[in-house]
């Protein structure tokens, strides 16, 4: 599904939009600033990675924010993208009551 379904924004165009832009960093610079592999914050920007852990550890030391920050917006995202891919099929399920 794509975004737009969604309505979110992926978590690469909060990293991109509200972090790097303003800021003036490049994602080769942010990558270097990290110790990663260029390509892992590309392809997190192109919405073609998640934030893992370790990620979002290395973005909270460098941008002064929390790791839980980039790690609940990614599962928010991934929760809601799950919920438009499987909305029909979920849609079926009944909340069992337990017997009083």
């Amino acid at each position: 599904m794509s975004k737009e379904l969604i309505g979110l924004s992926t978590p690469g165009e909060v990293l991109r939009e509200e972090f790097l832009d303003p800021m003036g960093i490049t994602p080769y610079a942010l990558a270097k600033g990290i110790y990663v592999d260029p390509p892992r914050i590309d392809a997190i920007i192109k919405g073609k990675r998640r934030i893992t852990a370790d990620t979002a550890i290395r973005l909270s030391k460098f941008f002064g924010t929390s790791p839980g920050f980039w790690m609940n917006m990614q599962s928010r995202y991934d929760l809601e993208l799950m919920m438009e891919e499987k909305g029909q099929e979920l849609g079926k399920i009944r909340q069992h009551h337990m017997a009083s």
